[in-house]
């Protein structure tokens, strides 16, 4: 038997606990939804009013000197505007122009005042957001306030306080760098008229025209010499540094790397043919001595070969080094003649030309450098201040706000949503939870895994004494089939005494007793009750008898038992009361006593039930049970934890009684799915009860009748 505590649920009985506890899941679900729903309710509306702005790069809106380049997106760029149209200074500037500090003032404070600019600045810069619209330089701007028309205005505000700002900030970025400009093409002009004055005296000092140097062809031809030798230097120079660097490179590896590196470095077909036949000879010499020994005469063959190779490599590897040395030295000589003749050439052209020219051409060079930055300073200046007056865009305001009629919170329907979801949420958590808790019985499995018997009988909830609901009842099928269950089970012998026994008080053993007796009395078997609860007795109510005189006497010896069974209003059902119990009881249910009159009873009739306290704490149903030629263990679906009913099935064990199997009793068959199947059968059985309605009242009054007369 498993730990009774394991209160585990399983993946296949979640919905039936959600079916189980859907009384708990529309109340929690309910409680949220109405919460939720009046919450809303108190939330002041909140009105929502959108511009939408187009956010340029700071460009012309006509190209009037070159076109403009297209911009490339920048995510950086819209996301530093959108930092600047929530900045301070954006926000302070639209405060004051909204006068939004006495306004606020008037509706938020008690006497009316200004709000500080902080406090301003603050409340409205929880009250406006700046989106982008994907993959466009479209941003929103909105605004959300109480009042439909000043959630407009303040948007449209910071609007045209962001596209004011941006003009305004590249003016000044324009303005304050022309003004830089004229200042340097001032100084620009000083310095262009002091640089021509002194070439215009080192001309005349040196007598040299202005062209005369560069007409005389002896000039030109030297200085085209010398830059040739100066680029066969260079090219020498290279080819110089190149070849030495491979024949270092190669005279630094050893013998097998130097082999593998020369087919990468030198592109020798014969030494790369030396490679791959020595890399054959050592792959066969490698196969051969895995077969053979060293002095094998084809391994020696080989190995013979293979070392010839290694001789021929060798001397290949020794001739390249060679013959890289007496290239690079080659090269080495021509650059040094190079060189030389460079420096001759040099030497001439530097004594023909130094004396006169250089010192006109370096003063000539300087006046064309002052020029050029003179003119191409003017040239700015004059492009400059044609762009200032061209209009600029950087912000366009494409759609202004407008006060709207429907407010954007609190949002009514998505509350409400969230609310059912929430309450769904918690309500099956909650019904979960409860059921972690309930360690009660709840299917016919607990019962066969926890108690180790079998269920005979399955009763249904709200089942009232059989007598009342009349032979035809639906719920007096679930008493034929424990009736049944019964039979099978005490098949080795016909009837008997039999008793209902159950842990804990309330379970409904009284009543299943009855109806079971009532059933098989009407199977027209010979049937007879006995209320041996002496504390708690209930049959003689159930029948509408007295309890005077019963089972107390005849214990007592008081009165014979015939006298004390009296017949019912039912056919084949008689009924032994429990009597008044006396002051002192104590030994009166003894086993002696008991084991006779159950003799007695069996001899007169064919089923006999005995009524018995809860077995749990009260010594009489231990008695009882002891004595019983079968005893069946009533638990009520979901009452008592099982470790209640797991004690009443030590208890019955201890005293070794027959427990024959339980009856789960007080089931919610419309509620839990997990009996559906009786359910459908107690629905069939419904149409039969509808052509017993005119009769019922002649029944109740023939029953009275005999009630009346016992």
């Amino acid at each position: 038997m498993e730990n009774d505590q394991d209160t585990s649920l399983h993946f296949l009985d979640y919905w039936r606990v959600i079916r189980a506890r859907k009384e708990i899941i529309l109340a929690v679900t309910l409680l949220v939804v109405i919460t939720g729903a009046a919450y809303t309710f108190t939330l002041p509306r909140i009105f929502m009013a959108e511009a939408r702005i187009e956010i340029r790069p700071d460009t012309l809106d006509v190209d009037v000197f070159s076109p403009q380049q297209a911009v490339g997106y920048n995510p950086f760029f819209l996301r530093t505007e959108f930092e600047i149209i929530r900045s301070r200074s954006t926000l302070t500037q639209v405060v004051r122009d909204l006068n939004l500090q006495a306004e606020w003032g008037r509706s938020m404070t008690a006497d009316g005042n200004p709000l500080p600019l902080e406090d301003a600045i603050r409340i409205l810069s929880r009250s406006v957001r700046v989106d982008q619209y994907r993959d466009t330089s479209l941003v929103s701007i909105s605004a959300r306030r109480p009042d439909a028309n000043e959630a407009a205005r303040i948007a449209n505000q910071v609007a045209e306080v962001y596209r004011a700002n941006r003009l305004a900030q590249t003016r000044r970025q324009i303005s304050g760098g022309l003004e830089a400009l004229q200042n340097e093409l001032e100084k620009q002009r000083v310095s262009l008229e002091q640089a021509e004055d002194e070439l215009e005296g080192l001309r005349e000092e040196l007598g040299v025209t202005l062209l005369g140097s560069r007409e005389r062809g002896g000039v030109q031809v030297d200085k085209i010499r010398l830059q040739q030798l100066e680029g066969d230097r260079v090219a020498a120079r290279v080819d110089k540094l190149v070849r030495k660097s491979r024949f270092d490179q190669l005279d630094a590896l050893e013998a097998d790397e130097l082999l593998t590196a020369s087919a990468y470095i030198v592109n020798d077909q014969a030494l790369a043919m030396l490679r791959r036949q020595l890399i054959d000879a050592q792959v066969n010499l490698s196969l051969m001595l895995e077969n053979r020994g060293e002095n094998h005469p084809e391994v020696r063959r080989i190995r013979a070969g293979v070392n010839e190779l290694q001789v021929q490599i060798n001397e290949a590897l020794n001739g390249l080094r060679r013959g890289l040395q007496a290239d690079y030295e080659v090269a080495r000589a021509k650059y040094n003649a190079i060189s030389e003749e460079l420096d001759l050439v040099r030497l001439a052209d530097i004594e023909a030309e130094r004396e006169r020219f250089l010192p006109f051409e370096k003063m000539e060079r300087e006046v064309r450098l002052q020029r050029d930055i003179f003119q191409a300073l003017r040239a700015r200046i004059a492009q400059e201040g044609i762009e200032l007056q061209v209009p600029r865009t950087p912000v366009e305001i494409i759609d202004r706000a407008e006060p709207q009629s429907r407010h954007v919170s609190p949002r009514f329907a998505t509350n409400i949503l969230l609310s059912l979801f929430i309450g769904l949420l918690a309500g099956v958590g909650l019904a979960y939870f409860i059921e972690y808790l309930d360690t009660s019985v709840k299917t016919v499995d607990d019962v066969e895994q926890h108690l180790g018997m079998p269920v005979l009988g399955i009763i249904p909830q709200k089942v009232r004494p059989l007598i009342e609901e009349g032979p035809e009842s639906p719920h007096a099928e679930a008493y034929r089939v424990l009736r049944t269950n019964l039979q099978f089970t005490n098949k080795a012998m016909k009837g008997g005494a039999f008793t209902f026994v159950s842990g804990g008080v309330g379970e409904g053993k009284s009543t299943t007793l009855f109806n079971l007796a009532y059933v098989c009395a009407q199977m027209g078997e010979k049937v007879l009750i006995v209320d041996s609860d002496l504390r708690r007795p209930v049959q003689h109510t159930f029948l509408g008898m007295n309890n005077n005189f019963g089972l107390t006497n005849v214990l007592l010896r008081d009165v014979p038992i015939e006298e004390t069974i009296k017949p019912t209003s039912v056919p084949n059902l008689h009924f032994l009361s429990s009597g008044k119990l006396p002051r002192s009881s104590v030994g009166l249910l003894d086993a002696q006593r008991m084991r006779e009159l159950v003799k007695n009873l069996k001899a007169r009739y064919d089923y006999v039930f005995f009524d018995s306290p809860p077995i749990v704490g009260v010594s009489d149903a231990s008695i009882l049970a002891s004595e019983m030629d079968g005893v069946m263990l009533v638990v009520q679906y979901r009452k008592y934890p099982r470790a209640v009913s797991s004690r009443a099935r030590r208890i019955l064990d201890n005293v070794g009684a027959n427990a024959i199997g339980v009856v789960l009793n007080n089931i919610n068959i419309m509620r839990d799915d997990y009996y559906y199947y009786y359910h459908s059968y107690y629905s069939y059985g419904d149409s039969q009860l509808d052509s017993m309605v005119d009769e019922k009242p002649a029944l109740d009054t023939a029953r009275r009748e005999k009630v009346d007369a016992f």
